[in-house]
């Protein structure tokens, strides 16, 4: 007993060892933390405030960038429109000068249709496609009714009739409704 006596003894003055050392630790870690200051109110409001006026003029240079290059995009996009159209104007104007001496309208038809022909290939090239209207069912999203005129036959009631104006569509979009006669 007297052996148990001891090791209760040691193992009591073990615990107590550890407790004294465990609280200088805990004292050594608040003096640690004390040395850390932290920024005051005023420094953090200063700080962010400094951090909130960067990104605010960030984010304005960055909307006067992407503003400048979309215009520039626009314009350089009409430019390859117009440079592709500029030869067809030229084959008017050679067209003009030389039907002045042509008396056969027959050449004229024919030259006329030639241009008509190659600016129709620009403007599909271009993405641009003319709507077929006659003979469909009249539908108010692609179509704008200008008159109503009785069917010729059964068939044709709320069908398109006639196109006074073909419509258009650029790159599947309408961007010139059709004006039609419509069938009642």
């Amino acid at each position: 007993m007297s052996e148990d006596k001891e090791m209760n003894e040691n193992t009591t003055e073990e615990v107590n060892n550890e407790n004294v050392t465990s609280e200088e630790n805990v004292e050594n870690n608040t003096e640690e933390t004390e040395v850390i200051v932290e920024p005051t109110l005023e420094e953090q409001y200063a700080a962010l405030n400094d951090k909130y006026l960067r990104l605010h003029a960030e984010f304005d240079n960055y909307r006067r960038r992407t503003n400048k290059e979309k215009v520039e995009i626009i314009g350089n996009a009409s430019a390859s429109v117009l440079k592709d159209m500029v030869p067809i104007v030229d084959d008017f104007e050679r067209a003009i000068l030389n039907n002045e001496k042509v008396e056969e309208s027959k050449v004229l038809k024919e030259g006329f249709g030639l241009i008509l022909n190659k600016f129709m290939n620009v403007l599909k090239a271009k993405g641009l496609q003319p709507m077929d209207s006659i003979g469909q069912d009249f539908n108010a999203d692609v179509h704008e009714a200008i008159a109503n005129v009785p069917a010729p036959s059964k068939k044709q009631k709320g069908k398109v009739i006639d196109a006074i104006e073909k419509g258009y569509t650029l790159n599947d979009k309408i961007i010139r409704f059709a004006k039609v006669i419509v069938g009642q």
